[in-house]
C-alpha cells in the first residue's frame, strides 16, 4: 500500500477518535466548559496537561532544533521542563485553593480591580495568539506534507478541525480528547526513537543510544567504534559546522532564553487552567506528579531524536547525486519544505556549513535548472534554516550550500530517512498532527473563556446568562482561530520554536511576577500589579515587534539578548515596577490581605507569615 494511504489511515482514525470524543463529552453547561465539572481524574487530567503542554514546539520543532543547533538548543529543554517545575511548585495549588477558574479571575479578585482583570485579558489575548500562532503553524506544515498542498491551505484544514471540537466540546471535550491525543503522541515519538537507535547504535533505549557506540553497519566488517557524540561531531565539522556539542549563543543570552522559557512557562494560563478541572488541592498534586512522568517520556527522547536524525540527513544527503536521492526526499520537495540548488552543475547535493562554505569557491552554474535566491527572513545567517524563504528566481551564490531546509521538518522526516516501516511513518504523522491540535484547543479555549467570562460577564454586561456567555465563547473561539490561521500563514517566524518561546517571554514578562507576588505577598496592591504586567508586556512585546517585523538588527539587540530570551527582562522590569509603585500607593484592605494569607495556608497549620 502506498505511503500516503497508510497515513489518511491512521490520521483518519485518530480523528474519528477525537471526534466521538468531542460528541460525547459536549460542554452542557459553563462549569462544563469552563473546568469540565472540576471532577476530572489526576491520572486523566496528568495526561490531558501533557498533552496541552507538548505542542507543536515540543513535538515537531523542538527536536529539529536539536538536530540543526544541538547544545544551543537545549534551552528549550531546560527551560521548559524546568519551567514545569516551577509551575507545580509555586503556582497551581495555591491558585486552586483560591478556586477561580481563569487567571484574569484571579487577578481580578486578588487585586479587587476591573482594571487589573482588563489588563489581565489582554495579557492573556496576547499571550495565547502568539502562541497559537506556532500551533497553527505546526498543522500547516504537517498537513501541507501530508497532503502535498501549500502550508496555508493546511494551516486552514487544521483551524477547521480545532474549531469543531475545541468550540463545541469545552474543556471537558478537550480534556478528554487531549488523553487520546497523548496517547497517540507518546506511541509516535518513542517507536520511531526505538527503531532508529537500534539501527544507528544497536541500543534499542534512545537516551542511552545517544550516549553510547555509533554501530551503523556490519561489525564484522569493520564498522566505526567511535561514541555516536564523537561521530556527529565529526560529521558536522568535515562540512562546516560546528561541534554539535559545543554552543555559538552567547551566556548571557542562552541564560535569558532558559530564564524565560521556564519563567514564562509558569505563567502560562492554558496550563494553570488544567488543574482547575479536578476536586481539590490534593488531587492537584497528584494530577502534577503524573503529568511530570508523562511530560519525561517525550522530553527524554527529543535530544536523541534530534541527533539521529542529523546523522541520517548528512549521510543521506551529503555529496548524494540527485539521480540517486530517496523518494522522501523529491516529496519534501514538492512542498518546498526542502529545496535543492545545483549550483556547480555536478549533479550532487552539496550540504555545506558558514565554515566550510567561506573556505570554498565554486563555479557559478548558468545551467536550465531553476534556480533561486534564499535569504534570512529575520536577518539571521542560519544555514539550514527555515528562516531562509523561498522568494524571488534569483540565486544567491556567496557560498556553495546548495540544500535548505526547514527545522520543523526534521522529525517527520527522521523515520523516512532511516527506511522505517510505512506503519511508524504514519504514526509519527498522526502524532505530529496530535500534538499542534492540542495546544491549539486548550489555547483556544482560554481565549474564548477569557473575552467570554472575564469581559463579557465579569466587566461589560455582568446580567449574562449563561446560555449567552457560552455563545460569546463560541464567537470568539471562532474570530481567534481566523486571527492565528493568518499569523500561521504569515508568522513572526517561520521557525515553530521561535513563534512559540515569544508567548513564553510575553507570559514571563505579565503573569508570573503578577500572580507569584499576588500569591506571597499581602502587601502588593492593584496599583503595583496593574503597573507592573503593563510595563513588562509593553516592552517584551515592543522589543519582539521591533526585531520581527520592523527591521530591528541583531547589532542593535540589548546586551546581545535576542527577542527570545527578552521577556526575562520584561520580567525583572515588572518586579521593579511593582514594588516600586505599591510603595508609593496605598495597600490593600485587611480583607485581601487575610485572604492572601487563607490562600498560603494549608488546612489544619497556623497562620502564613509575610515575610
Amino acid at each position: 500500500m502506498d505511503q500516503k494511504w497508510v497515513n489518511f489511515i491512521f490520521i483518519g482514525l485518530s480523528f474519528a477518535v477525537y471526534i466521538v470524543i468531542a460528541i460525547r463529552s459536549r460542554a452542557g453547561s459553563t462549569k462544563e466548559y469552563y473546568t469540565a465539572g472540576g471532577g476530572v481524574s489526576p491520572l486523566a487530567n496528568g495526561m490531558a496537561t501533557a498533552a496541552d503542554w507538548m505542542s507543536a514546539a515540543t513535538f515537531i520543532s523542538m527536536a529539529g532544533a536539536v538536530a540543526i543547533s544541538g547544545y544551543d538548543a537545549s534551552r528549550f529543554l531546560m527551560g521548559w521542563t524546568g519551567g514545569f517545575v516551577l509551575l507545580t511548585i509555586l503556582m497551581v495549588p495555591y491558585l486552586r485553593k483560591f478556586g477561580k477558574a481563569t487567571v484574569p479571575d484571579f487577578v481580578g479578585d486578588r487585586y479587587y480591580s476591573k482594571v487589573a482583570r482588563a489588563v489581565a485579558v489582554i495579557c492573556a489575548i496576547f499571550i495565547c495568539m502568539t502562541y497559537i500562532m506556532g500551533q497553527m503553524r505546526g498543522v500547516g506544515v504537517v498537513f501541507s506534507q501530508l497532503f502535498g498542498i501549500g502550508i496555508p491551505a493546511g494551516v486552514i484544514i487544521g483551524a477547521s478541525i480545532v474549531f469543531f471540537y475545541a468550540g463545541l466540546g469545552g474543556m471537558k471535550g478537550i480534556t478528554y480528547t487531549q488523553v487520546a491525543q497523548y496517547c497517540v503522541m507518546a506511541f509516535a515519538y518513542t517507536i520511531p526513537a526505538i527503531f532508529i537507535s537500534i539501527v544507528l547504535t544497536n541500543n534499542m533505549i534512545p537516551q542511552l543510544g545517544l550516549i553510547g557506540d555509533f554501530t551503523a553497519g556490519n561489525p564484522t566488517q569493520g564498522a566505526e567504534s567511535i561514541s555516536f557524540l564523537d561521530k556527529i561531531n565529526a560529521i558536522n565539522t568535515q562540512i562546516g559546522f560546528q561541534e554539535y556539542t559545543s554552543g555559538k549563543l552567547s551566556k548571557i543570552n542562552m541564560f535569558c532564553i532558559t530564564a524565560a522559557l521556564m519563567c514564562g512557562t509558569a505563567g502560562l494560563p492554558h496550563v494553570i487552567v488544567r488543574f482547575f478541572t479536578v476536586k481539590d488541592v490534593a488531587a492537584v498534586r497528584k494530577s502534577a506528579c503524573w503529568t511530570l512522568l508523562f511530560i519525561a517520556v517525550i522530553y527524554l527522547t527529543a535530544p536523541a531524536i534530534g541527533a539521529f536524525s542529523r546523522v541520517n540527513l548528512i549521510q543521506e544527503l551529503h555529496q548524494t547525486s540527485y539521480k540517486e536521492v530517496p523518494t522522501w526526499f523529491k516529496d519534501f520537495e514538492k512542498t518546498q519544505q526542502m529545496v535543492w540548488v545545483d549550483k556547480n552543475g555536478d549533479g550532487k547535493i552539496q550540504y555545506f556549513g558558514p565554515a566550510k562554505s567561506e573556505a570554498n569557491t565554486f563555479s557559478v552554474f548558468k545551467g536550465k535548472q531553476p534556480t533561486y535566491k534564499l535569504i534570512a527572513k529575520d536577518g539571521e545567517e542560519e544555514f539550514g534554516s527555515l528562516g531562509q524563504r523561498l522568494i524571488t528566481n534569483e540565486i544567491d551564490h556567496s557560498n556553495p550550500n546548495e540544500l535548505w531546509f526547514g527545522n520543523d521538518v526534521m522529525v517527520m522526516a527522521n523515520p523516512q530517512m532511516a527506511g522505517l516501516p510505512k506503519w511508524v511513518i504514519a504514526l509519527l504523522m498522526a502524532g505530529c498532527i496530535a500534538a499542534a491540535l492540542s495546544t491549539a484547543a486548550g489555547l483556544l479555549l482560554v481565549l474564548s473563556t477569557s473575552i467570554s467570562h472575564d469581559l463579557m460577564k465579569k466587566i461589560i454586561k455582568p446580567e449574562l446568562s449563561d446560555k449567552q456567555e457560552m455563545k460569546y465563547a463560541r464567537i470568539a473561539s471562532f474570530a481567534a482561530l481566523a486571527i492565528a490561521a493568518y499569523f500561521g500563514i504569515n508568522p513572526p517566524s517561520a521557525f515553530i520554536a521561535k513563534t512559540v518561546a515569544f508567548a513564553f517571554g510575553l507570559a514571563a514578562s505579565s503573569f508570573f511576577p503578577t500572580l507569584l507576588i499576588g500569591i506571597f505577598s499581602k502587601r502588593m496592591n492593584k496599583e503595583g500589579a496593574v503597573a507592573g504586567m503593563i510595563s513588562g508586556i509593553v516592552f517584551t512585546l515592543g522589543y519582539i515587534i521591533y526585531f520581527q517585523f520592523l527591521g530591528g538588527k541583531p547589532s542593535q539587540y540589548l546586551l546581545g539578548i535576542t527577542p527570545e530570551g527578552i521577556g526575562f527582562v520584561g520580567m525583572l522590569l515588572n518586579f521593579v515596577v511593582s514594588f516600586t509603585v505599591a510603595r508609593f500607593t496605598p495597600a490593600p484592605s485587611q480583607e485581601i490581605q487575610d485572604l492572601v494569607e487563607d490562600i498560603r495556608s494549608p488546612k489544619g497549620v497556623g497562620a502564613a507569615v509575610d515575610h
